[in-house]
């Protein structure tokens, strides 16, 4: 196996040359630096990461953790997009993401205090699902690198980047109001789901600007069933809506199956909008019209934030990341 000795005679300069041109840590000449790393190549030389590292007091390791059921994070598409984004802007600096999930706050408190002291990661992505004050006082003790996606529902010090969730809820009154429809209904995920209830603040301010009426604002687990079985109900009842805003596709998906299942149509009698671009909008009859948000964006922006925050500890980032927007299909919009 070839050394680091072995390159440098190889290439005619000296070992400290060929220290700087791996670790990109001094200014060499382009020439030098194309001959060495063409020697590299031809005596299959692959610099020890670990030692690299450790020379620089790092890991090259970033943590991403979530509260989040098992096996639930590769599944659904919004966590699987985020996720992706993180891993593409830490492959491009020769970072490795390792994911931690855990259904107690208590747990990930703990596991966070544990990165810090034994110095496993150089810095920490946190979804606000996994969020309170007491992981905050951990971070903040060691002013510990970090990024939290998902603006926190309380006043915090911490960097955050996150949708503007408030906003994709008006976009969504706006434009069924827009096309005639003034019955709302909103259904939305659990009630202490902060996604779901800044979008539903965000229809209802365009909802009461407008003079229209919020006939229902009902709470689900977020499944297909459960949102069927909201649906259902509604449509028994008197006060039958022109239009159900759903806060997100799963629900849509059961909403859209309820309102089939008691001969409605879509959206000659009711239309239907939802949030993000998934494939259930697409695959369902008609098409979903979504306000569309880019999460993959999303975890990129807070990974490529976070290595700034590594390199410049003061840097403070508290801010939305990409903007939402319309696409209409058939599920508002009449033939």
């Amino acid at each position: 196996m070839a050394t680091i000795k072995d390159v440098a005679r190889e290439a005619g300069v000296s070992i400290s040359t060929v220290s700087k041109i791996i670790n990109k840590s001094s200014p060499i000449s382009a020439a030098t630096t194309e001959k060495v790393e063409a020697v590299m190549k031809k005596l299959h030389y692959y610099p020890n990461t670990r030692a690299r590292n450790f020379a620089r007091q790092a890991t090259k390791n970033i943590v991403y953790m979530m509260k989040i059921e098992k096996n639930v994070a590769f599944t659904n598409p919004h966590s699987f997009e985020i996720m992706c984004g993180i891993q593409e802007a830490l492959a491009k600096k020769d970072y490795n993401l390792t994911l931690v999930s855990s259904n107690s706050e208590e747990d990930i408190s703990k596991l966070i205090d544990k990165i810090i002291y034994q110095k496993s990661a150089d810095g920490i992505i946190i979804h606000a699902s996994a969020f309170d004050p007491t992981i905050e006082s951990v971070i903040t003790k060691s002013n510990f690198p970090h990024m939290l996606i998902g603006k926190p529902d309380y006043n915090s010090a911490l960097c955050w980047v996150d949708i503007n969730n408030y906003l994709s809820g008006e976009i969504t009154a706006k434009h069924v109001i827009e096309l005639g429809y003034n019955k709302i209904a909103f259904i939305g995920g659990a009630e202490d789901d902060q996604i779901s209830a800044h979008r539903l603040e965000g229809a209802r301010t365009i909802i009461n600007r407008s003079h229209g009426t919020l006939l229902h604002n009902e709470y689900t687990d977020s499944s297909k069933e459960m949102s069927f079985e909201v649906m259902h109900k509604i449509l028994r009842e008197k006060k039958t809506p022109d239009t159900v805003i759903c806060a997100n596709n799963n629900i849509a998906l059961g909403v859209v199956n309820a309102i089939k299942y008691n001969d409605f149509k879509i959206p000659d009698d009711i239309s239907v909008i939802t949030f993000d671009d998934y494939p259930y909008s697409r695959i369902t009859e008609p098409m979903l019209s979504v306000v569309n948000i880019d999460v993959f964006d999303m975890g990129y922006q807070a990974a490529k934030t976070l290595l700034r925050k590594i390199k410049n500890p003061n840097l403070q980032v508290q801010s939305y990341s990409t903007l939402p927007t319309l696409i209409e299909r058939g599920s508002t919009v009449k033939s």
